[in-house]
């Protein structure tokens, strides 16, 4: 499977360009075979925006069915984060859409970081997986991905893929460079990683977004600037696959 993600800047509560920017990146995915595209967290309206409460987004809103249309019209999967408004309730959540512009997944992020996201949003309360291309796949969020438990959860319901759109921020360089790969090689699951980069009112992202194979392996990472990064995940090699799962002794 080939797989992509779109680090960029955050679009900044502008809505036509966040979704002019996922439509080139998507086109250019396509172009180039893969099979899904992942973006950042709360790509709709931004990470980091002091308004977002108001700028939240029901789930057949005008900007997300403007992208469905665009994954059929490229005929790729897309995983994108926005915030979603239900009734009273604000959600840190995740929409992805097939390559028939179909809703194939919906995913709200469990694991809320920090005292902001906390105040804002309601917390998710389950995990969710999908078909994508003949493999179990499933979405996660930036905190979320960090936690073994949840990690361990989806490997052992058969999940391979991981699509995690992320907003990692100063000072936590590790997460990219150690803790994703940590936890593809520990439940022998491929993670998709796709953080922002440049600054948003007082953060600064880090950048560094990944696709990391299921033994570990760092298949394409970026540095601190945009970049659309591409990767055929290889075949799962049972000899090197984790067996934690199953060897794992409950004390």
């Amino acid at each position: 499977m080939r797989l992509a993600l779109w680090q960029g800047p955050s679009p900044e509560a502008d809505l036509d360009r966040a979704c002019t920017q996922a439509e080139s990146a998507l086109a250019a995915a396509a172009a180039l075979g893969a099979t899904a595209l992942v973006l950042p967290e709360l790509w709709l309206p931004g990470y980091n925006r002091p308004d977002l409460a108001a700028r939240a987004l029901a789930r057949d809103s005008a900007p997300l069915r403007r992208l469905a249309a665009a994954a059929r019209a490229q005929q790729t999967t897309l995983v994108l984060g926005y915030a979603e408004q239900e009734d009273d309730r604000l959600y840190n959540s995740a929409a992805c859409f097939g390559p028939d512009g179909a809703l194939l997944a919906h995913y709200r992020k469990v694991q809320l970081y920090g005292p902001r996201e906390a105040a804002l949003f309601t917390p998710g309360d389950r995990l969710e997986t999908f078909a994508l291309n003949g493999e179990t796949a499933a979405i996660l969020i930036c905190y979320d991905v960090e936690f073994a438990p949840h990690v361990k959860s989806l490997a052992d319901r058969g999940v391979r893929v991981i699509l995690t759109p992320t907003a990692n921020m100063q000072p936590f360089t590790h997460v990219a460079r150690h803790t994703v790969p940590a936890m593809a090689a520990n439940h022998g699951v491929a993670i998709v990683y796709a953080n922002y980069c440049g600054t948003e009112g007082d953060l600064t992202y880090v950048g560094g977004s990944l696709i990391a194979g299921p033994h570990g392996e760092v298949l394409a990472q970026a540095g601190e600037t945009p970049a659309l990064l591409i990767a055929d995940l290889p075949p799962r090699d049972p000899a090197r696959l984790s067996t934690q799962s199953a060897d794992f002794r409950r004390l």
